[in-house]
């Protein structure tokens, strides 16, 4: 690794990103990790600092998924411009991990929400946002990306003992073994044990409903008052002001990852999340009479007759088959897009070519 390399090592960059870097960093280039992305710009931060950056021309020009465009978290080689505080990113690095959703609304196209994190902080309020359903929604979103989840239940000083119980109960009937950290941002309990796992080097990335305590929590994790927060009384639902995602650094070396909440994203593109957060379920399917089995009303499916002996969960297997039936419309309307928008991308470069636009 390069002493240019081992800098970066306190910003993530490791082994992995040195060898996938080798045929992406050109003489001149240096590299930087996105911090934040504003409109046309990017704030990124290296060895010696934070500074803003543009995308090249050309990189805008060959890039066609939206995807491929840098986010928060990315690693991208950047060239100097006049100033060193001012770059020009012509590529990006290859992701090592990723968290994608897809659009909100009726576009069928991923969103990048972030990427080259170790772990996904999942916040839930014990009070008014507790939902299996959504975190199981979210675990798929986050094996798909290969980040490592961990659940945050937050405002416990809300709940009593017992119903906070409940909750964690009902997280283990779903099938849903990852480890559950309960916490409360008045009490400070848990908080500790939120801390205990945040690492030098490791990127952690906040994902949840608005007003669950999210940056109230990172503003305690931090040790001081960066993020904006927002209470209402009554109800004990927070709003905070996140209207961006950012990547930022503690003390201790660990970088955090903040995302304004998310109202709704729809599954995309997770045949693999699907697979690591219902393994349960697919492992009872291989027993299946039919090996095309929809697991409806099929004579012979394990997984109905799991369910009607007690062995699997009926809400765990209902948000199955809702995720499954989303995730497999969502995949081919993606499909039949991409086949429209390059029969239409190859149609354009036809045109340029007879009108001697082509771009060398």
């Amino acid at each position: 690794m390069s002493s240019a390399s081992e800098q970066l090592n306190q910003f993530g960059w490791d082994e992995w990103f040195e060898a996938k870097a080798r045929e992406k960093v050109l003489s001149g280039h240096r590299l930087a990790r996105v911090v934040a992305v504003d409109r046309d710009q990017l704030l990124v931060m290296d060895g010696a600092g934070e500074f803003r950056a543009k995308l090249a021309g050309r990189f805008l020009y060959l890039t066609e998924e939206a995807i491929d465009f840098p986010c928060v978290g990315d690693w991208v080689c950047i060239q100097s411009a006049s100033s060193d505080m001012f770059g020009i990113i012509h590529d990006v690095i290859p992701r090592k991990s990723f968290l994608r959703r897809k659009a909100a609304g009726d576009a069928i196209e991923y969103q990048m929400i972030a990427a080259n994190m170790d772990v996904a902080l999942i916040v839930q309020s014990c009070h008014f946002d507790f939902n299996v359903n959504r975190l199981e929604r979210y675990l798929v979103m986050v094996r798909e990306g290969h980040v490592h989840p961990v659940v945050l239940l937050t405002k416990t000083d809300l709940v009593s003992p017992d119903a906070l119980q409940q909750q964690i109960e009902k997280i283990r009937n779903a099938g849903i073994d990852t480890e559950v950290i309960a916490l409360s941002n008045v009490t400070g309990e848990g908080v500790d044990d939120v801390r205990e796992i945040l690492q030098s080097g490791k990127t952690y990335c906040f994902l949840g409903s608005s007003g669950v305590g999210k940056s109230t929590l990172i503003n305690q994790l931090i040790g001081r008052h960066i993020l904006e927060t927002k209470v209402v009384s009554g109800t004990g639902e927070g709003r905070h002001t996140t209207v961006r995602r950012e990547l930022i650094m503690l003390n201790n070396g660990a970088m955090l990852i903040d995302n304004p909440g998310m109202r709704e994203f729809g599954i995309l593109g997770a045949g693999e999340g699907m697979g690591d957060s219902f393994a349960d379920i697919y492992e009872l399917a291989s027993k299946c009479k039919y090996s095309d089995c929809s697991h409806s009303n099929e004579p012979g499916c394990a997984v109905l007759r799991a369910m009607e002996e007690g062995n699997l969960h009926r809400v765990h297997y209902q948000n199955f088959i809702k995720l499954r039936n989303e995730s497999e419309f969502h995949d081919l309307s993606y499909l039949e897009k991409r086949n429209k928008d390059k029969a239409f991308g190859r149609y354009i470069k036809s045109v340029k070519k007879d009108l001697g636009m082509t771009r060398k």
